[in-house]
């Protein structure tokens, strides 16, 4: 049963669009690969920046411009997430994926043995590490690039910034909402139109 469920989850892995490594939406995919996760039979990477930065937090080679401090906390936001100066309200409410992905870890017995010999649970750690890490030389880069004069994101955002970001996402979120009737009205009429 293990290895025939093996190429679902890593299938349901591949579909889903990356996401920042903080974020802790749980998916399908996420509840249907946590016995797996759990025995190490897959795992989430940790991404190379994040073992770079581990490595050598501080290190300013090559950040004598604005535009590279921006590029290099840019990589970064795209693993990471919003740092916390623009990070909105994080949810932490009850949801059906949470409580789907808690009901099948406590189906499987002695799950933090099995965690700490397959190794999952040092893996774990260690992206942990890796996160902190990450989060660390994103502020590090930050203030490096608040030293030098530069513009947001190569420094914390002010409170304009803050607000401009806030209504862009406002934005991008009514019209997102807006698309999503459309999109069902054309499926509608699709349904509604019978081949002659």
């Amino acid at each position: 049963m293990l290895a025939a469920s093996l190429p679902a989850a890593a299938q349901t892995k591949d579909k889903e669009p990356e996401k920042p490594v903080t974020d802790d939406t749980v998916t399908v995919g996420d509840v249907a690969g946590t016995p797996l996760n759990d025995l190490n039979i897959t795992r989430d990477e940790i991404p190379p920046l994040l073992i770079q930065a581990r490595q050598d937090p501080y290190n300013s080679k090559d950040m004598k411009k604005c535009g590279q401090i921006a590029a290099a906390v840019g990589q970064l936001d795209a693993i990471l997430g919003d740092d916390l100066d623009i990070a909105g309200e994080k949810s932490n409410a009850v949801n059906a994926g949470r409580v789907a992905k808690w009901a099948v870890s406590r189906f499987i017995p002695f799950r933090g043995l099995i965690r700490e010999i397959s190794g999952a649970r040092e893996h774990e750690r260690q992206f942990q590490d890796a996160i902190v890490a990450g989060m660390m030389r994103r502020s590090y880069l930050k203030g490096l690039g608040e030293a030098k004069g530069c513009k947001y994101p190569a420094r914390p955002a002010d409170e304009e910034t803050i607000s401009r970001i806030e209504y862009e996402r406002q934005v991008m979120a009514a019209e997102a909402a807006i698309q999503k009737p459309d999109e069902k009205a054309k499926g509608a009429s699709v349904k509604d139109e019978k081949p002659r």
